[in-house]
């Protein structure tokens, strides 16, 4: 029976296609009450979620205690985006900088990516978090502040391969990935938290430049997380609500794993209408999981507004995202700093930074 077979016969039939956060350090009444709702099927951890590492495990052990096999994730990308990062957790390099390495020395950089991707799930997990979204496939034209050092490279070849051995890395720690944000964020200089950033070049661009590290991955992306961007060329609406851009990943492209959407409550999916519109578009356009960030407000209207857990491709969608909760067991945080893998790249890794 193939792994896709074992989740979809294996997956929590009411793991639903909402992630949302919580409101801080520990769970409240209200944020148990929506963790419950038989729509939520992840959490989202920010900073404000951590002050130590005996806080995060705890916090963490009460959200699976509160919904059973729910997905914990975070954006733990190393650089400015890492959201723990005291306590032994370890400071990790920017993207950008493992990119230079590669501009130095090839195999040196693939290295270093595999120790930092080690580094980085190995610590998550042992603190009881399942998924963080990286690795950033994105281009680094120079153009776009909010992607910025997050990306690898200007060359698709060396993100491709860079995010493959980040993605080897993770993996070896028992986590999945996440690539994002598709087909590409880093050519337009607006920033979707804020704004609805616009790329007006054409399909045959974007291919060829932008998505072809999707291209290239293929089967070994678990996850992926499309742009709240506008490719005017291609389709009116941007890639996380767009069936023509998520048909292309999905066929073209041959990704199996789970769609996410980003944030419903930026600036980029206001052009979709009200969350919950923004959560069935998303949906319709073919999204396994849609984030709902920030906003316990919005998230309260999201599970009471949405009707999508219903439709035909629930099932199969509650499979995919079950897939990406880890299988193997995790060392715990004491155990891990006597591993001499974990040694070695951490040592690696804090070099880069």
């Amino acid at each position: 029976m193939t792994t896709m077979a074992n989740a979809m016969k294996n997956a929590t039939p009411d793991l639903g296609p909402v992630m949302l956060d919580v409101g801080g350090t520990a769970l409240t009444a209200d944020d148990i009450r929506r963790i419950q709702h038989p729509l939520t099927g992840g959490v989202i951890l920010f900073a404000r979620s951590y002050e130590n590492r005996a806080q995060l495990t705890a916090l963490t052990d009460a959200i699976h205690a509160a919904r059973p096999g729910v997905l914990i994730a975070v954006d733990h990308e190393g650089g400015r985006v890492q959201r723990f990062k005291t306590d032994g957790f370890t400071r990790l390099p920017a993207m950008r900088k493992l990119g230079q390495l590669w501009d130095r020395d090839v195999l040196d950089a693939a290295r270093a990516a595999t120790a930092v991707g080690f580094v980085l799930a190995a610590e998550l997990r042992a603190c009881g978090v399942d998924l963080s979204f990286t690795p950033v496939l994105d281009l680094d034209y120079g153009e776009s502040g909010v992607i910025g050092d997050r990306a690898f490279h200007r060359d698709a070849r060396v993100v491709a391969l860079l995010a493959k051995s980040l993605n080897h890395g993770l993996a070896l720690a028992g986590m999945s990935n996440c690539g994002k944000h598709f087909p590409g964020h880093g050519f337009v200089k607006a920033d979707s938290h804020v704004a609805i950033p616009v790329d007006e070049r054409s399909l045959k661009e974007i291919l060829a430049e932008d998505a072809a590290p999707y291209d290239w991955l293929g089967m070994s992306l678990t996850g992926v997380m499309p742009a709240h961007v506008i490719y005017p060329k291609v389709d009116k609406d941007p890639a996380g609500f767009s069936r023509k851009w998520l048909s292309m990943l999905r066929n073209d492209m041959g990704f199996q794993g789970v769609i996410f959407s980003d944030d419903l409550s930026m600036e980029g999916a206001s052009v979709a209408g009200s969350v919950v519109d923004g959560a069935h578009a998303a949906l319709s356009a073919g999204c396994d999981m849609v984030l709902i960030c920030n906003s316990p407000d919005k998230a309260d209207q999201l599970l009471s507004g949405l009707k999508a857990a219903t439709n035909a491709g629930f099932k199969e969608s509650a499979a995919r995202i079950a897939s990406l909760v880890p299988q193997m067991p995790a060392l715990d945080w004491d155990a891990l700093q006597n591993d001499m893998r974990y040694q070695a790249a951490k040592k690696l890794a804090h070099s880069l930074v």
